[in-house]
């Protein structure tokens, strides 16, 4: 793909209602100064995530206006603590089955080292400040909203 060294950092930042590709965001981070490349891709699994595990049967994503200007926030403070060359984010709304691809990012720093800790809080930060929120639906017809972060 050639070299995008002289490109800012934060290549790719998406909030979409259509499906994901782990192609489009690997292929946004190369740079010739990476030497290691982290892509982490999360999925809607069949159970959710308390103690109880119940089984989920279906899920939707909804993204407050905001999520994009956080998205950029949160890119840009991974960015300003980890040597990064390159990084992406898109993150899934609307209804989605289990298997389904709802966040995939990726980040390219010199080392792995780096990568693997600048991608690990990239997906941590984006899950805890970025206004998207999980309306999952269970199979004992109860329904329960998950992740709502606050707002300023």
């Amino acid at each position: 793909m050639g070299d995008m060294s002289t490109e800012e950092p934060i290549r790719l930042l998406a909030v979409r209602d259509t499906p994901l590709s782990l192609d489009e965001v690997f292929a946004a981070v190369p740079h010739a100064g990476a030497g290691g490349t982290a892509l982490f891709v999360g999925t809607v699994r069949d159970h959710d995530g308390h103690a109880d595990g119940a089984a989920v049967t279906s899920l939707a994503y909804e993204a407050h206006p905001a999520a994009i200007t956080r998205l950029r926030e949160v890119a840009e403070g991974v960015v300003a603590d980890f040597p990064v060359r390159a990084l992406a984010a898109v993150h899934r709304v609307g209804e989605l089955s289990v298997g389904d691809v709802a966040v995939v990012v990726a980040v390219a720093c010199p080392h792995r080292e780096e990568a693997f800790a600048a991608c690990r809080r990239l997906i941590d930060d984006l899950k805890r400040d970025v206004p998207i929120w999980k309306h999952q639906a269970f199979a004992d017809g109860t329904r329960e909203w998950v992740g709502a972060c606050e707002l300023p």
